[in-house]
């Protein structure tokens, strides 16, 4: 299992929880799991051709991600951030 963090912005997806478990061998594969388990989730994480959005940042322990096809090792952990915007 791949435990997952969730921002703020999206933890009305997971009923509260900042933290979650998902299984995939990607991002994207992990991203997919967690839309079964948390429908909608994965809509405000990537855009409609599969690409992280981009006030979005995920990371797979301290990397980050730049692509939904990048590997997580198992048992790993993903991060999930909004990046802050505004002046």
């Amino acid at each position: 299992m791949i435990r997952v963090s969730i921002p703020s912005q999206l933890i009305a997806y997971t009923d509260g929880a900042t933290r979650v478990e998902a299984e995939g061998a990607s991002v994207g594969a992990v991203l997919d799991d967690l839309d079964r388990r948390h429908p909608g989730l994965k809509f405000r994480v990537v855009d409609e051709q599969d690409r992280i959005r981009r006030h979005v940042r995920i990371f797979i322990g301290q990397e980050e991600a730049r692509a939904t096809n990048e590997p997580v090792p198992p048992g790993g952990e993903l991060l999930i951030f909004g990046a802050l915007s505004g002046g």
